[in-house]
């Protein structure tokens, strides 16, 4: 699967060549850095719901589930109590998978407590490698790395559930954490952490609570 010049003459991946709703989500959103809990977890959360089905269903459901959980503050996702998860088991709005559900809770709870320790955009963004891939076509994307394994490991152990090592890298690819912009794509190197030629950014900044 190689890049797709799309009417405005830009180079994307075929997966955000077509649809306009993925195609802005690629241009605008897919890949930047985020740092901060809230958008963490929520796109922790996120990738989480998404196992098993497409990307496509979940951004399209991403109004809904940021109305049922809260907008994905921690403290108040924390909160959620059984009454809460029959009434999101009723959501037709989300994914309704109570795994998963259950997971989101315990994960923000999670959350919630490593603000004891470094908090989670600290510890998520330690796990950020030396170096990114550099894939000409989708083949050449990973799956998972040695640093999602690792992540998924450590998140385990602090609490988190629905963490693993593939749904991990998915959340690094999605947050700049790893830039897997195919080559010529008119977003490679576009985050300001990498350089187009998958070199760190020497002052790419820090990590905001």
């Amino acid at each position: 699967m190689q890049l797709s010049v799309g009417d405005d003459g830009l180079a994307r991946p075929a997966w955000a060549a077509s649809d306009p709703m993925l195609r802005d989500y690629y241009d605008r959103e897919w890949g930047m850095p985020v740092r901060d809990e809230t958008g963490l977890f929520e796109r922790l959360s996120l990738e989480a719901f998404q196992s098993g089905l497409s990307w496509a269903t979940i951004l399209r459901k991403r109004p809904a589930f940021r109305e049922a959980f809260a907008g994905f503050e921690a403290d108040a996702v924390a909160r959620l109590d059984e009454d809460d998860k029959a009434r999101l088991m009723a959501d037709a709005g989300i994914v309704r998978n109570r795994r998963k559900i259950d997971a989101t809770i315990q994960n923000a709870r999670a959350t919630v407590a490593l603000r004891e320790a470094e908090g989670l955009p600290a510890l998520i963004w330690s796990f950020q490698p030396d170096v990114t891939p550099l894939p000409a076509s989708h083949a050449d994307v990973p799956t998972q790395s040695r640093e999602s394994i690792a992540l998924s490991k450590e998140l385990k152990r602090r609490g988190f559930a629905h963490v693993g090592p593939t749904t991990m890298f998915a959340l690094m690819e999605a947050v700049g954490i790893v830039d897997t912009h195919l080559l010529g794509s008119h977003r490679r190197g576009s985050s300001g952490v990498w350089a187009a030629d998958g070199s760190r950014v020497a002052d790419a900044g820090g990590v905001s609570g």
